[in-house]
């Protein structure tokens, strides 16, 4: 069993620690990371079992299904981080049906959250996000698919690509420039539902951690003008105010990762016989197991902090949120990269637990911001809180 005894840190209250010791016995009745060679069904199935088990309720606001009046960040995270740690795959479709419904949440108008939220809390309707192209990736502000004005509405031309549930989503978000002003402040959001003719999601991405992704290709695609999600030219700001809510919990789920396999090196260490003794009584050992429990440690108060000063002081937590997103996934994949040392030629079997999770790791230090971006983001605002 991992340590729970974070959950008595005063960032919590008690319906969070009902929550995580509900969701751990779910868990461990109804997830075992088996799902075979079908990512696609096995994705669908997920949204349809959290959907069932009554997780998805915590991605939507209370008055359209869920459970608290706005997105409780501790909530989300302690959710992601026991999701990750017993199932990478279960993880990734909680996480895309809260990131691909987040910005309806935000800024979204009451048909389009009546449309779309319920539905989603319910895991009968899968979710996306499609903010990345090919030419630019974390440099959003360059993006290149346009959304141009018509009498009727919108007419989309482009390409987004590394679009997670791409291909079985039955909808996405998407992010295209409209034309108010260069840069940043001329791209506007869409709700673009699947099957729109002129949307091609056909083209499959295969990754070291498989789980569904696409390039979506648009070609002379029309958006009715209800189509358009919050404030036109206010598409950036409604992204990053996005990714800032969800960022926090990206590192929840590398500390999830993190947790199991510090669980999965502890037991080696303590049954692996080595000499006269075990692994556990070697002082390298030892060392490697100190760092990691320093690693999980840290990263756990990171997060919780960076949610908390959201959800109870009402703050922006921009530059809390890049804190714990760098430290948590730059911190897990060392945590899981000596777990699997202590495992040797078993740590790099295919099928091995901590095999898995050295895949599984390693994007979540890429998506929603890149470690070198959340450097960025840290910088900026120590910098501003000197400058004269």
């Amino acid at each position: 069993m991992s340590d729970r005894s974070f959950l008595d840190w005063p960032f919590f209250d008690n319906s969070h620690r009902e929550l995580a010791a509900a969701l751990e016995s779910w868990c461990e009745t109804n997830l075992d990371g088996d799902h075979g060679r079908d990512v696609d069904g096995a994705c669908r199935a997920l949204v349809r079992k959290l959907g069932d088990g009554g997780w998805l309720r915590y991605c939507v606001p209370a008055a359209y299904g869920g459970v608290h009046e706005a997105l409780d960040v501790r909530s989300l995270a302690l959710i992601r981080e026991t999701l990750a740690r017993h199932d990478g795959l279960a993880d990734f479709a909680f996480a895309m049906q809260g990131l691909g419904s987040g910005t309806i949440s935000l800024f979204g108008t009451e048909d389009q959250k009546r449309a779309y939220l319920p539905a989603v809390a319910k895991g009968e309707k899968i979710a996306a996000f499609a903010l990345t192209e090919p030419g630019s990736g974390s440099d959003v502000a360059a993006m290149e698919t346009a959304a141009v004005e018509t009498t009727e509405g919108y007419i989309v031309d482009g390409a987004k690509t590394y679009i997670s549930n791409g291909g079985i989503a039955d909808y996405y978000v998407l992010f295209a420039r409209t034309g108010e002003a260069p840069g940043a402040k001329g791209i506007s959001a869409f709700i673009l539902d699947a099957g729109s003719e002129g949307l091609d999601d056909s083209e499959r991405i295969d990754v070291i951690a498989p789980h569904p992704l696409a390039t979506l290709r648009f070609a002379n695609m029309r958006l009715p003008a209800s189509a358009l999600l919050g404030e036109r030219g206010r598409g950036f700001a409604q992204a990053m105010a996005t990714l800032d809510l969800f960022r926090t919990t990206v590192g929840a789920a590398a500390l999830g990762f993190a947790r199991r396999a510090l669980d999965e090196a502890t037991e080696r260490a303590l049954t692996r016989r080595l000499g006269a003794g075990t692994l556990a009584d070697n002082g390298q050992v030892q060392a490697m197991l100190a760092e990691m429990v320093l690693d999980v440690d840290a990263a756990a108060l990171l997060i919780y902090r960076a949610a908390w000063l959201r959800d109870v002081k009402g703050r922006r937590n921009s530059r809390e949120a890049a804190l714990a997103k760098l430290h948590a996934t730059e911190g897990a994949q060392q945590v899981i990269d000596k777990a699997v040392q202590l495992f040797g030629g078993l740590g790099v079997t295919v099928g091995a637990t901590v095999e898995r999770l050295y895949r599984e790791i390693r994007a979540l230090r890429i998506y929603e911001g890149a470690s070198e971006v959340q450097k960025v983001v840290i910088a900026r605002a120590h910098l501003a809180e000197h400058r004269p």
